[in-house]
């Protein structure tokens, strides 16, 4: 999945960044777990990059909440 940009993000209604969120949730598990099982990433850098994009979107979710 691509990693999505701040801009993108606030550009998306706040359902649509819940689905993508449970996206990512989804393939930072599956990341996770394949690493634990296997020993071996294949890109370590991509389980980073996942928690900091899920940052983001919460930070920008609570933003946009707060917002309305």
């Amino acid at each position: 999945m691509a990693i999505l940009r701040s801009n993108e993000i606030w550009e998306m209604e706040i359902e649509e960044i819940q689905e993508k969120l449970i996206e990512l949730k989804a393939e930072l598990n599956k990341n996770v777990s394949k690493g634990a099982a296997a020993g071996v990433i294949e890109n370590p850098g991509q389980i980073r990059e996942l928690k900091r994009t899920i940052a983001r979107v919460l930070t920008i979710m609570s933003q946009k909440q707060k917002e309305n």
